[in-house]
């Protein structure tokens, strides 16, 4: 008996409105409502052919892989070829081959570098308990970085004490290093400079947090401007040198410009010991994303880009690009995804992609994984733009290989104790049984969505 969805009336490949809160849901395309009604048709039909319930199959490795082909069968229909799920239909009533395209047999070492702890539907006593599920075991994340909402001092939605708990909570079942944090710092409202301090010396931070286009009084700062630099400057001073801004995905039109890139090149050109994560790969959703376009007037992806050019910063050198609430947007489209992820990795380097998923406002990250593992940027789409062939190899880096090397962390070393830790082994006993919910916890609609977020400041 499955409690969490017994009639099987949720896909594990989650498409719909859900945003992180920090952008307006975007309610679904029409190519999106044929693709879950396509996958929910299959979904019955080859559950009866295995002898199954619907929502058996659908936790199952073939439930996903079926998921992912009745989404190719409906972007192809619309026309959107420039991208797809690379995976055989067999796969949607072959266990073993669909746990090979899909896993949990895939063995990536798995880097979530921005995850989110937010109060859930069980309330705050068992929000705990909820991320731990979602996170480690409904998905083969292996570690996360444990991020932050811009908010003013006195009144931060999470705080660093309770995500700190969060962390202690999974290593007394010996996850050590299975989360990181960040530490949120606005350098243009008082007291976050001086705050650095505690941040770095109490709490262990691995980067540093910030939202360019967020300030108390509704104005955002450049990282080039006065008060960016003394940010930059303390953070190598302090010798955490990993700083994370949040680019694109906007808050309205006020201070819209720092919500862009044209900085990101400056300072990674003045300060080339410091590493610059991009949160969102200045990705706006209102934005198609498509070829780069070199006359440097486009918005979205393609700011940052032509910062970098304009700079020249070099691929593979101090600037990644994150992947957070991009992907899972963009996993909707698969042309702009494969635009999107093609323009990345050309521009900033193979190795300077990084995974991220914004979870757990989406849910577990688990079908944003199983997307990924199977995406494939189609060949025309290469031979005219230059675009990688997503290949294993080029997947491993971006799923965690980049980002540890980010962090400092090793691994080999990680993998061999997480797959033998407590959190492995209480995992491993979950997945006898196991019961996803197939739910999103952020906001679906605009008046949701305002009621988590004032982009005033």
């Amino acid at each position: 008996m499955h409690d969490s969805d017994p009639e099987g009336k949720r896909l594990p490949i989650k498409l719909d409105s859900t945003s992180n809160g920090e952008f307006a849901p975007v309610a679904l395309w029409p190519a999106n409502i044929e693709a879950n009604r396509l996958a929910h048709e299959a979904a019955a039909t080859n559950a009866k052919r295995l002898g199954c319930s619907k929502r058996a199959f659908l936790t199952s490795s073939c439930g996903a892989a079926s998921t992912l082909l009745a989404f190719n069968a409906a972007n192809a229909a619309a026309g959107r070829a420039g991208g797809f799920f690379e995976l055989p239909r067999d796969a949607a009533l072959d266990m073993q081959l669909a746990r090979a395209q899909v896993g949990p047999a895939r063995q990536e070492f798995i880097l979530d570098v921005q995850g989110h702890f937010i109060d859930t539907p069980k309330g705050n006593s068992k929000r705990a308990e909820v991320f731990l599920k979602d996170v480690f075991m409904d998905s083969d994340t292996d570690v996360m970085v444990l991020s932050f909402v811009p908010s003013a001092r006195d009144a931060e939605p999470v705080t660093i004490q309770a995500a700190d708990e969060v962390r202690r909570l999974v290593d007394k079942l010996e996850g050590t290093h299975r989360l990181l944090l960040h530490g949120r710092v606005n350098p243009n409202q008082p007291g976050d400079l001086e705050g650095m301090d505690e941040l770095h010396e109490k709490w262990g931070i691995s980067a540093w947090k910030t939202y360019t286009q967020y300030g108390p009084d509704g104005k955002g700062y450049f990282l080039h401007d006065d008060v960016g630099i003394r940010f930059i400057e303390k953070a190598r001073a302090l010798g955490v040198k990993n700083i994370c801004i949040h680019k694109g995905l906007p808050f309205g039109q006020r201070s819209y410009e720092h919500s862009q890139c044209s900085d990101i090149g400056v300072v990674a050109r003045r300060f080339p010991d410091v590493n610059f994560l991009i949160y969102h790969s200045g990705f706006v959703s209102t934005v198609t994303e498509k070829a780069y376009d070199a006359s440097g007037k486009s918005d979205g992806i393609d700011t940052l880009i032509t910062s970098l050019r304009k700079h020249q910063v070099k691929p593979n050198s101090n600037v990644y690009a994150e992947l957070g609430s991009t992907w899972r947007f963009l996993m909707r489209d698969p042309e702009q995804a494969a635009h999107a992820l093609g323009k990345l990795i050309v521009a900033c380097g193979e190795n300077n992609v990084l995974w991220g998923t914004d979870s757990i406002w989406y849910g577990s990250p688990q079908d944003q994984i199983q997307a990924f593992r199977t995406f494939q940027i189609a060949a025309d789409l290469r031979e005219r733009h230059g675009y990688p062939e997503m290949t294993p190899a080029l997947r491993a880096r971006i799923f965690g290989l980049n980002a540890a090397k980010v962090y400092g962390l090793a691994p080999t070393e990680v993998k061999r104790y997480a797959a033998s830790d407590a959190v492995a082994r209480k995992r491993m006993a979950y997945l006898e049984k196991p019961d996803p919910h197939f739910r999103t916890y952020g906001p679906k609609t605009r008046r949701e969505f305002l009621s988590v977020f004032d982009p005033a400041g």
